[in-house]
Parts: C-alpha cells; sequence; structure tokens
C-alpha cells in the first residue's frame, strides 16, 4: 500500500484467530484485534487522531500547543501527531510510573507537566486534582491550547464506534460475535467498540476488565478509578471482573510465546481475562461461540515493570521481600485503623507515618508529621529487609487504602510487631475531615 501520511496507516488492523491448541476452549473461536500493528504502536493512535483530525489546520494557524492529561499511549501518538505538524505537545499527569515512558516522550519532544493531587487517580471533585487544575489552567488562559480531553471527548468513543468495531464486523463476514472482551482504561475503545457491535445484532456479552485493587496494570484501571473517567457508563458492560498484574503477564507471555504476538500487560490481561470467562460460560454447552478482545500495544515499553514484577524473566533471582508473594488473605489479615482510630493513635503512641503516594501528591495535602517515600522506593527498601525497627509503630497511608494494606501485611511477615494500614488512605482521611497540611 502506498500512504502520502503515516495517519492513513492507524486503523485496519487484523483480526487474528487464536488457536485452539493455545487458549484450550472447545467450541470457541477466540479472535484478537491487533491494534499494537497501529503505525504508532497502540489502539490509542485511533483516537489520537480523531480528537485532532479536524481541530489540527485551526491548531496549526494559531500555533497551538496539543495538551493531554496522559502519560501513556495517548500521550505518544498526540506527541507524533503535533511533531509532524510543527506543534508542541504537552503531557500532563500527576505520576509517570513507567520510565520507558516518560523517556520515549521526552524523546519525542513531548514536554512533561506534573502535577499534584491529593490521589494517583482522577478525581474531577478535588481542586487539587491534576484534570480540575488542568481545566482550569485552560479555562483561565486566553487560548493557544487544543485540549484534546480523553477521559470526556465523544471523539475518543466515535473512533471505535466508527473505526474499531465495524472493522470487527467486517472480518467476521458481518455477525457480530458472541462476546467481546475489553480492559477499562479511558472506556473508548470498549464503549465504541461494543456499541457498533450491538447495532449489528442483539445478544452481544460485554465484559469489562479493571486492574484488581491496590495493582496496578498499565492502561488499565481499578473498578474504584474507572467510575472517575467521563466515558465510563457501566450499562456498557453485560459484567466487569478484575485481573492481577500476575496474571496479565502470565497472559502476556502466553501471547508472545505461543501466538507471536509482541503484546504488553494490557494485552495479557485481555486473553488471560477472556479465556477465564469463556470457560465459565462455554462449561457444558455445546453452541459454537464466537469471541474478540483487543491486543492494545507493545510488550517492549514495559521491560522495567516486568524487570520488577518478573525478575526470573531476564535470568535475575526472584526478589525477597516482596508484595507480589502475597495471598489475599494474608492482606485481608493485615491491621488496620479507621480515621478516628488512626488519629488516637497517632496521638497517643505518634507512630511513624508513611505516606506511599508520589512527591507532588504528597506535596499537595498530607498528614501532618507524615515522611514520604513513594511506593516503587519503599518496595526497594524492604527488599534489603526492615527499613526501621521492629518495635517502631509504623501507620502506612495511600490513595484509598489498598496499597498500604499490602505493605503492612508484609511487614508483619517481615517481624515487624505494629504496621498498621490508614483504611480508606489519604481520601478517607480528608473525607472525614480530618486536617491535611500543604507543602
Amino acid at each position: 500500500m502506498r500512504y502520502d501520511s503515516i495517519t492513513e496507516a492507524i486503523g485496519d488492523t487484523p483480526l487474528l484467530r487464536i488457536s485452539p491448541e493455545v487458549h484450550g476452549l472447545r467450541g470457541i473461536d477466540l479472535y484478537a484485534k491487533l491494534e499494537l500493528l497501529n503505525p504508532f504502536g497502540s489502539v490509542k493512535d485511533r483516537a489520537a487522531w480523531q480528537m485532532t483530525r479536524a481541530a489540527l489546520p485551526g491548531a496549526v494557524e494559531r500555533g497551538d500547543t496539543i495538551v493531554e492529561l496522559s502519560s501513556g499511549n495517548t500521550a505518544k501518538a498526540l506527541a507524533l501527531i503535533a511533531g509532524m505538524h510543527g506543534l508542541r505537545f504537552r503531557s500532563v499527569t500527576n505520576r509517570m510510573k513507567v520510565p520507558e515512558i516518560k523517556d520515549l516522550l521526552l524523546l519525542l519532544g513531548a514536554e512533561i507537566e506534573e502535577l499534584p493531587g491529593q490521589a494517583e487517580c482522577l478525581d474531577p471533585t478535588d481542586t487539587d486534582d491534576p484534570l480540575t487544575r488542568m481545566h482550569r489552567m485552560l479555562a483561565e488562559s486566553d487560548g493557544g491550547y487544543l485540549h484534546t480531553d480523553q477521559y470526556y471527548s465523544p471523539l475518543n468513543t466515535e473512533a471505535h464506534l466508527t473505526g474499531t468495531g465495524p472493522e470487527i464486523l467486517r472480518d467476521l463476514d458481518g455477525r457480530a460475535p458472541d462476546h467481546f472482551i475489553a480492559c477499562v482504561g479511558t472506556a473508548g475503545s470498549s464503549t465504541g467498540v461494543a456499541a457498533a457491535l450491538r447495532a449489528s445484532g442483539p445478544g452481544l456479552d460485554v465484559l469489562g476488565l479493571v486492574a484488581d485493587k491496590s495493582d496496578f496494570i498499565p492502561g488499565i484501571r481499578t473498578i474504584d478509578e474507572v467510575h472517575e473517567v467521563g466515558l465510563f457508563d457501566p450499562a456498557t458492560y453485560d459484567g466487569i471482573e478484575s485481573v492481577t498484574s500476575d496474571q496479565a503477564i502470565d497472559g502476556m507471555l502466553t501471547l508472545i510465546r505461543r501466538c507471536g504476538i509482541l503484546a504488553g500487560p494490557t494485552g495479557g490481561a485481555a486473553y488471560y481475562g477472556a479465556v477465564r470467562h469463556l470457560r465459565r460460560v462455554a462449561a457444558g454447552s455445546t453452541r459454537r461461540r464466537t469471541a474478540v478482545f483487543i491486543v492494545c500495544d507493545r510488550v517492549e515499553s514495559y521491560l522495567s515493570y516486568l524487570r520488577t514484577r518478573r525478575p526470573e524473566l531476564f535470568g535475575r533471582p526472584a526478589r525477597p521481600n516482596s508484595v507480589a508473594t502475597l495471598g489475599p488473605a494474608e492482606i485481608a489479615a493485615a491491621k488496620y485503623l479507621d480515621v478516628e482510630a488512626a488519629r488516637k493513635w497517632i496521638a497517643a503512641e505518634r507512630p511513624l507515618v508513611v505516606d506511599l503516594r508520589g512527591p507532588f501528591a504528597y506535596a499537595a495535602l498530607h498528614i501532618e508529621g507524615s515522611i514520604n517515600i513513594v511506593d516503587e522506593l519503599f518496595d526497594e527498601l524492604l527488599h534489603g529487609g526492615l527499613p526501621f525497627g521492629r518495635t517502631q509503630p509504623v501507620l502506612l497511608a495511600c490513595p484509598v487504602g489498598e496499597k498500604s494494606a499490602a505493605y503492612a501485611a508484609l511487614l508483619t511477615r517481615m517481624g515487624h510487631r505494629d504496621a498498621r494500614s490508614l483504611a480508606g488512605g489519604i481520601v478517607g482521611w480528608r473525607d472525614a475531615g480530618a486536617p491535611l497540611v500543604r507543602d
């Protein structure tokens, strides 16, 4: 094929049948929509182009800066589109958790602006939240910005309603699949594809996949976080299930090693969740079923993420004292305190209060007297043993109380005598009206 612009190569990605010898499901035709083969490397290429295409001529004439709340694939695609048209691109975020992505964005010429926020997830009701701050900044400016607004723009959904979904139907000879399984990030792809597939006929089963609470899978939100996304509509999904980072990596390894698909962790989560769901719904049925999931992006950007969680994949010994080795029962048994009990304990016992959030979130608002150790750094410290005395009372705090519970459980396993987690995290502390201070 011959193109005049790389943007013409966005879309028309292959629909690949996964061999039953790989997935092991009887009576199931399972297909992967290979969005990693878009020219910029991800499913977000479609939304980035759809959100900018009509506005670019005016933006070029004015010399606008494209701006988006993104530290991932959307930012990457927008940075490339901006550069192609002689425009600047600014990535606004409150924390960049995958170093390769940050390095790549800088290589592409992006400006990265990290804003403070109380939590690592979006909270539009919070005046210190990055999304709220950015909207305020844009409203107060005299122009000069093209804000693509991926969390709320209907163009995000439209890219998949008019592109990805119809392509799946075309490649399935006009018949909608019985099942569509999608990871939920901004919710644009799952919402748009589901709408396109449902319009072709009734009976579609849509499963949304979210990251397990307290876990992190790049590109996927937790069940608490998805409700803060403007495009998310629970009615889109017939069910929502969670996937752990370990399960996502297992699925990713299957796609890479058995199918030759260089999928990232999000694609692995989609495959794992699809097989698990289909095994359950098809049990005892003789009806043949068709299912589709999306492989969102490529593995190369996540090597540090994988190296941390699966060092053995790179010929390195397993790391000691890791939260990844904790079971659900062990985490559930962690000591925790609600806000009222925590305030009394702080006043009486003066524990070391460790805030596990990012530095910008900590700087915005934190518990007076607490110290800030970002969870990744705290994780590194624990690999070498207890970073403080066994008898030192410790209260751990994170955005919503999930990561802190895991670390409290790990400290207890390591022999610490009194490590506790703040139930509800800093968000719960704030909502209870407890005092917070600002740097």
